[in-house]
């Protein structure tokens, strides 16, 4: 008889969760435009919103916090950092910033300039978002088989080869500053890329001689994936596959909320001093003092030392099981979703799960109000409203995929809540045949629109 799995920690300190009313939940929805960003965190049951910045950290993570060195310019704790990353990244140089969309602010301001091209496996929003700021494009050389959920590929994230080198053939080597590579690749179900294809990737951009860099903000989870579903790399570390991931990747930026096992912080890294002296600049503008850019002592501590942690194997298996293990519940009450289930989140096919809400209307977001006023679960829409509108004709960009994503905070909820998050999608798909109006958007912003918009129930 084999023991039963546990997580590999215990439960030190607790938060309480309020319980409202259905009642209560409608009203309040109501009340708040439809947005779900816009919900009180305390009117909130089970919020799988984001797993950014909303795990739990470890006791060691804590008792950086206490010897945070809040100094402003050479903080001990900027050194820890710099080892951190050194040692588990191979990368010399390191510019902290306060979250992933700072490093993208501070890189691409840059690199990235008008009329410029920057293709890479579908670029999550805050990326894309800060390309077309600066009046650039983003491409995307997604593989196809990403855009169907019912087939299983097990490196969904991957990059089209022959759709990259057409991109470049096309438009020419000059217009585009570097490749970007997403590990894993949120926007199509947070889905790994192999590191066949990071290599063939880097091999490929280097006979047009352009670098390539890489968005690393769950790249622990890629690892994992790498282990497991490629038979090249069974035996070995995560470690070892972390060092052959970056092995030959210019630049790297982390939102270090994800795999930093923090609630704050990200940074640039990368082995071009030149480059990082530009970077600096930005930085000092931008964020502050290059030895804690938008971090404090504190946080930057809490992610030495969560860097670490991220990259345990028994930490990352547990961690892709409880995920994997909501997947499968939602399965058994027949809800689709993306297959094969990703790392961080579980992704809804909203067209499967409510045919008869018109497009138009934002199905995703549908769903996602529903799954608040049935059970208190608050997830995301990563959908038409997320990928805005095309910046030259104003019109909704209609992605491939409409989806409502639950993304499963680190060391934070048990099976108990992976099970009701499930049940309440289940009582869902029991009255789907009576919902079939959605939105009209009343107002939005000109850019990134989906976290302040304003909707109204058709």
């Amino acid at each position: 008889m084999h023991l039963p799995h546990i997580p590999p920690y215990k439960t030190k300190v607790v938060e309480p969760v309020y319980f409202r009313t259905r009642a209560e939940r409608t009203a309040k929805i109501e009340e708040v435009h439809y947005n779900l960003f816009n919900l009180h965190s305390d009117w909130v049951i089970v919020d799988m919103m984001t797993d950014s910045g909303t795990g739990a950290m470890s006791e060691q993570q804590w008792a950086e916090i206490m010897l945070g060195d809040e100094s402003y310019a050479g903080s001990e704790s900027y050194f820890k950092l710099i080892r951190s990353v050194q040692h588990i990244m191979g990368f010399e140089f390191v510019a902290p910033t306060h979250q992933g969309r700072a490093a993208e602010n501070i890189l691409f301001s840059a690199v990235v300039k008008e009329g410029d091209l920057i293709p890479g496996n579908a670029h999550f929003d805050t990326t894309k978002g800060h390309i077309e700021f600066r009046k650039a494009t983003a491409i995307d050389c997604t593989i196809l088989e990403a855009f169907d959920t019912t087939i299983i590929h097990p490196f969904k994230g991957n990059i089209d080869l022959d759709k990259l080198e057409r991109v470049i053939k096309e438009h020419g080597r000059e217009k585009i500053p570097f490749i970007n590579i997403t590990v894993t690749c949120n926007t199509v179900g947070g889905q790994p890329v192999s590191l066949k294809n990071i290599q063939e990737t880097i091999a490929l951009a280097k006979t047009y001689d352009i670098p390539v860099y890489m968005d690393i903000a769950r790249y622990a989870e890629n690892a994992y994936f790498i282990k497991t579903r490629e038979a090249a790399y069974a035996d070995w570390t995560i470690q070892e596959i972390v060092t052959a991931m970056f092995k030959d990747v210019a630049v790297v930026w982390m939102s270090a909320k994800k795999d930093g096992l923090v609630n704050i912080g990200g940074f640039i890294a990368l082995n071009d001093a030149a480059l990082y002296e530009k970077l600096s600049q930005f930085t000092i503008i931008y964020e502050g003092f290059i030895t804690y850019g938008g971090m404090s002592g504190r946080a930057m501590g809490a992610l030495s030392e969560g860097l670490k942690e991220a990259i345990e194997l028994d930490y990352l298996h547990d961690r892709i099981e409880q995920v994997h293990y909501l997947g499968a519940q939602l399965k058994k009450y027949g809800i689709p979703i993306q297959e094969p289930i990703g790392g961080h989140a579980l992704y809804i096919d909203a067209r499967k799960m409510l045919p008869y809400v018109p497009l138009d209307q934002y199905p995703a977001q549908v769903l996602g109000v529903e799954a608040y006023i049935e059970g208190g679960v608050r997830g995301v829409e990563i959908g038409t409203l997320l990928a805005d509108r095309d910046p030259i004709t104003g019109l909704d960009r209609i992605p491939e995929l409409e989806l409502l994503r639950l993304a499963v905070p680190r060391r934070v909820y048990s099976l108990q809540h992976m099970d009701y998050v499930a049940v309440t999608l289940a009582k869902i798909m029991e009255r789907r045949d009576n919902i079939r109006t959605g939105f009209n958007i009343k107002k939005q912003a000109a850019i990134l629109r989906h976290f302040t918009v304003e909707l109204s129930k058709i």
